[in-house]
């Protein structure tokens, strides 16, 4: 009688199934990356912590950061509405590098803005 068994093979049939796995994760990590734009690895740090917000100097490029509920200390003023910053090297924090405000809260260049 013939036989009809056929030698298996599990080694090859694992390393097979293994690679099919590890090509599938790296296409999914690079469609995050590629639809993350590398955002999800990117560390952003705060202007100032929890609990506080963050306040300019009058007529200079200073900053510091208030609790909030408290009043700026004299010489700083809080940023206009919709012009604070958030994060270091945001979009207000580098404009705020190079203006101010003076005594009349209205926007000037800073001085050394050069």
């Amino acid at each position: 009688m013939p036989s009809t068994h056929r030698p298996c093979r599990p080694t090859a049939t694992r390393r097979a199934g293994g690679a099919r796995a590890a090509a599938a994760a790296l296409v999914g990590v690079a469609a995050v990356v590629a639809l993350t734009g590398c955002s999800a690895f990117e560390y952003r740090e705060d202007i100032c912590s929890d609990g506080e917000y963050p306040v300019m100097t009058v007529g200079d490029t200073g900053s510091a950061c208030v609790a909030n509920g408290e009043q700026p200390p004299t010489g700083f003023t809080r940023y206009p509405e919709g012009k604070v910053p958030q994060q270091v090297d945001d979009t207000w924090d580098v404009y705020w590098r190079t203006h101010t405000l003076d005594k009349d809260g209205n926007i000037i260049d800073a001085p050394d803005a050069g």
